[in-house]
């Protein structure tokens, strides 16, 4: 009997040892922002062996090889706002850092000027039982640590920069456990089950896998661009702008995806529509705006509604109502 509670209790102790090692890594945001309304995954690990792409759900919110997790904020303005603010994931010891290099986008600049420093600016982070996480693109002379110095979980260690292979602002998040990739999301590969996630309890909720997001939208009184969305400046629409343009970014789209945007006048007619075809491949992001110019009596004071619709294999995964009020001219 005494032996049989010896080895229960001794069990009892391995089994408590088990789950406080289980529960010693856990990571939160390494961001700012709210998840889900401020900032959103653009892009997760690649889980495919091959040349293809497949995130942990299955979709294509990756790319090949890619082997992080890419947070962006709503716009470039956001990226460089409080919002933008890179804490540590978890406590441990810095490792190494980067802190000069430029803030372009490697559109302009060329993949084979960051050749070797795709990170651009950035750092590693050790954490106890051999995990390391990686923070890249920070903004040039933001970081706030050295190598050798303890980061307490949450703290701001640096700001979404443009910097190393980065075509727009966003922090790219790596979790190493002894050398090894591992995706946060699901570490134990895919079909593993929320519950295997490193992510704190309190994230799982706001960080749910989304087929597809629509990061931003307004109206506008004329043609809008990426670089204006990333700006802020893709002007108002008021009584007496030139044209009424509601417009909408998309992020996370798979192949045959389709886009629509409605835009209702103040009495329920259609005021102007647009249906893209199917995509042909899956797409990173997408910009779409309808509008109509000015009529010759000027604009119907009132509230005019824009709705978009994301369809993927005929069912709609993404729903977004937005409305702007015009005075009387």
């Amino acid at each position: 009997m005494q032996a049989r509670r010896i080895l229960l209790i001794a069990s009892g102790l391995v089994l408590a040892s088990l789950e406080v090692r289980a529960e010693a890594f856990r990571l939160q945001l390494p961001l700012a922002c709210e998840p889900g309304r401020t900032c959103f995954v653009q892009h997760h690990v690649d889980h495919d062996p091959g040349p293809e792409a497949r995130d942990y759900a299955g979709g294509p919110r990756t790319y090949d090889r890619h082997d992080g997790t890419d947070f962006r904020l709503t716009s470039g303005v956001a990226a460089a706002s409080p919002l933008g603010r890179v804490r540590a994931a978890a406590a441990g010891t810095v490792l190494r850092i980067r802190n000069d290099a430029p803030d372009v986008s490697v559109r302009e600049s060329g993949i084979a000027s960051v050749e070797g420093v795709e990170c651009g600016n950035g750092l590693v982070v050790a954490h106890p039982d051999g995990y390391e996480t990686q923070y890249c693109h920070l903004a040039r002379g933001s970081l706030r640590v050295r190598p050798g110095e303890a980061v307490a979980a949450g703290q701001e260690i640096g700001q979404v920069g443009l910097s190393g292979a980065s075509e727009f602002p966003h922090l790219h998040f790596t979790v190493r456990r002894a050398g090894r990739i591992l995706d946060p999301f699901a570490p134990e590969g895919p079909g593993t089950g929320a519950g295997d996630s490193l992510w704190d309890e309190a994230l799982r909720g706001p960080l749910a896998y989304q087929a597809g997001t629509i990061l931003n939208a307004g109206f506008s009184d004329g043609p809008v661009s990426m670089a204006a969305v990333e700006a802020e400046t893709t002007g108002t629409a008021g009584a007496q702008a030139d044209a009424l343009v509601a417009w909408v970014r998309v992020i996370g789209l798979d192949t045959g995806d389709v886009q629509s945007l409605v835009v209702r006048t103040p009495d329920g007619r259609v005021l102007s529509a647009g249906r893209q075809p199917p995509l042909a491949k899956p797409r990173a992001q997408s910009l779409m705006f309808v509008g109509k110019k000015r009529p010759a009596g000027g604009w119907p004071a009132g509230t005019y509604v824009a709705t978009f619709s994301l369809l993927r294999a005929g069912r709609s995964v993404a729903e977004h109502s937005f409305s702007v009020r015009l005075p009387p001219p």
